[in-house]
Parts: structure tokens; C-alpha cells; sequence
């Protein structure tokens, strides 16, 4: 395809932007069309840029280390060119020492040496954390702010010339490429059909308004807690199935609890509680690439993994549109992975 294409970007979340950036960049005519006007699901986040902490403690990730580093990789450069805040100040693992060995164990197995945190060094980066608690600490790990990054996104399109449209998407029309960027949605399925491989997955998320623990994210048995502009965000829930964005009380009970045994101070402070909608496939990867129908392309399933995954899914559908090699990731994220029996 020619420079100048014109491409209709279904999904305003972080994949949805991150593709209509770069698409833009590269010449094309590029509109982004969501009756939302801005991707819930990716609002309703943690903002993770985890690609150790993901591979260790995520069995669907265990095996894509290398890939989710190279998309991690690719955020200095977005986000110099966007705005977007990276946070670099390392994740860690915070929880009794049975559950810190099984977790050394896992980055061992990774080729990752995690470090011992003094328990004085973790009160400093993480006060009111509960006593008795031991930390690991990785670098590799970063952390963006969900909310102000999707403006910043949203902002750095709209000076790139990207048009934005506040409707939802059931046709091609005339454009040349339609790219579903739309998470869970079903609704370009008929134009789409490898979207039927997607299952919804429910994820509740707490914000403490108010609530500072310091600059490192913690993953803790049953929750991860990140500070950000607005609070401490706890989380997260994973339905997989649902695909309502009510906020489900008695779901959430298990949550509280895990937030109240990693940051005790918390059990009677107030908190506000949202929920969102992410798309998974069968083998955790998400769906980038050509469709088997003509000019569709898909940018969908990235379960947790949509902010980590942005500029990488950004840079393999501007080359899908621009007729240029894709590279090696390709392959692995293809969307008629499934339909050719490569993954189960």
C-alpha cells in the first residue's frame, strides 16, 4: 500500500491511539472512531509496563518474555514523542517468604536477578506496608499513569492530524484499511471473523483517593497496588466470561482483602471501585495483523498486557498498511494463528 492511505482506527484505547500515531506518521489519512470517545478498558488500568513481573507471575506469559521486552523497549521513544510520563523507578514483589521463594524461583528461571530490599528501604519506597513483609526488587519494570496518558496520546494524534469521530464502526466505506482496535467488542465480527476467538475478561480495579505509598509498583499475593495522581489504585479482578462494566461488590471481596493485607492502613479508609472490559485469546497473545478479509486488520486481545503492548501492535499495523516487512514478532501475534492449528 502506498503512502497516503486512508484508515478508519476502530478503539480509542492505548492500542487504538498508539496505531493511529504511527499511522499518521507514516503519511497516512487516519480517522479514529469510538462511540465512547475514549477506550474504557484501557482508563480502568494499572498502566503496567511489566514485562518481568508478567512472564514470572502470569502462566499466559511465561513464555514471551522476549517479546514483551521489545515492546517495552519501544515506550522511550513514544513516549518522548507523545508526552507520556514513564515511571522507572522498578516493580517489586512484596509478600511472606514462602511466596518471595517461588517468586525468586520464576525469575531465576527467566534469567532475571532480582534484589533482596532491606525491610528499611522498603518502608521508605512503600510506607504502611504491612510488617513482617519481605520485597524483591526488579528494574526492568516501568509504570505510566493510565488517565493523563491517554490524553497525552489522544493529544499527540490530533496534532498528527488524526481526525476523531465519537461513533462506532460497522463498515469499511471507502476507506482503504479499517484497523479493529476495539478490545472485547463483537460488533466487527462479521467483518472480522477472527475476533470470535476473543473472550472477555472482567477487571475490577480500587482507588484509595488521597493514598501515597511511594514510587515503586508492588505486586503482592492477590493484588498489585501502584500509586498514581489520583490515589492508590489496587487491583485487579480477573472474570473472565463477563463483559459488564458494573462494579461487583461481593467479587471484589477477595481484592479488599489482599489491599488491606498488604497496606493494613487501608482497611478503613474509603476507596472508589471501577470496572473494565479486556479481551483475551486462547494463548494469551493478542490479535495483530491482516484478516482474512481484504483490507481488515486486526489490533485486539491484549488482556492485561495493552499498555505494554501499544507502540509494538503500533508499529506491526503501520507496517501491515504500508506493505513492509512486520518483523519478527509477526508470526507469533498473526491473527489466523488458531484458524492454522499453531496455537491450541
Amino acid at each position: 500500500m502506498s503512502r497516503g492511505a486512508k484508515v478508519i482506527v476502530a478503539g480509542a484505547g492505548a492500542l487504538g491511539l498508539s496505531v493511529a500515531l504511527e499511522l499518521a506518521r507514516a503519511g497516512c489519512a487516519v480517522t479514529v472512531c469510538d462511540p465512547e470517545g475514549a477506550g474504557r478498558a484501557s482508563a480502568v488500568a494499572a498502566g503496567m509496563l511489566a514485562p518481568v513481573f508478567e512472564a514470572a507471575l502470569d502462566v499466559e506469559a511465561a513464555d514471551h518474555l522476549d517479546l514483551l521486552l521489545a515492546a517495552r523497549d519501544l515506550w522511550p521513544e513514544l513516549a518522548a514523542r507523545t508526552g507520556v510520563v514513564l515511571d522507572r523507578s522498578g516493580a517489586a514483589a512484596v509478600g511472606s517468604e514462602a511466596w518471595l521463594a517461588k517468586v525468586r524461583g520464576r525469575l531465576a528461571g527467566l534469567g532475571v536477578r532480582g534484589a533482596d530490599l532491606p525491610r528499611a528501604m522498603l518502608e521508605a519506597l512503600a510506607p504502611g506496608v504491612a510488617p513482617g513483609l519481605e520485597a524483591v526488587l526488579v528494574r526492568e519494570d516501568w509504570r505510566l499513569d493510565p488517565r493523563p496518558s491517554l490524553a497525552a496520546l489522544r493529544g499527540a494524534a490530533h496534532a498528527a492530524g488524526v481526525a476523531f469521530r465519537a461513533e462506532a464502526v460497522t463498515a469499511r466505506s471507502d476507506a482503504d484499511w479499517l484497523v479493529a482496535a476495539t478490545g472485547a467488542g463483537q460488533g466487527l465480527a462479521p467483518l472480522a471473523p477472527e475476533l470470535a476467538r476473543l473472550t472477555p475478561i472482567k477487571g475490577q480495579i480500587l482507588r484509595f483517593a488521597g493514598v501515597r505509598s511511594g514510587p515503586l509498583s508492588l505486586r503482592g499475593e492477590g493484588c498489585y497496588a501502584v500509586a498514581g495522581a489520583d490515589g492508590l489504585a489496587v487491583g485487579a479482578t480477573m472474570e473472565p466470561g463477563l463483559d459488564d462494566a458494573v462494579v461487583d461488590t461481593v467479587a471484589l471481596g477477595p481484592l479488599v482483602e489482599a489491599a488491606g493485607r498488604l497496606f493494613p492502613g487501608l482497611r478503613p479508609a474509603s476507596h472508589e471501585a471501577s470496572a473494565g472490559v479486556r479481551a483475551a485469546t486462547p494463548d494469551g497473545l493478542p490479535l495483530v495483523g491482516r484478516s482474512r478479509t481484504p483490507g481488515v486488520i486486526l489490533a485486539a486481545g491484549a488482556r492485561r498486557n495493552g499498555w505494554l503492548l501499544a507502540p509494538l501492535v503500533a508499529r506491526l499495523v503501520t507496517a501491515c498498511v504500508m506493505g513492509r516487512d512486520a518483523g519478527s514478532y509477526a508470526t507469533r501475534l498473526d491473527p489466523g494463528r488458531f484458524e492454522r492449528g499453531r496455537a491450541a
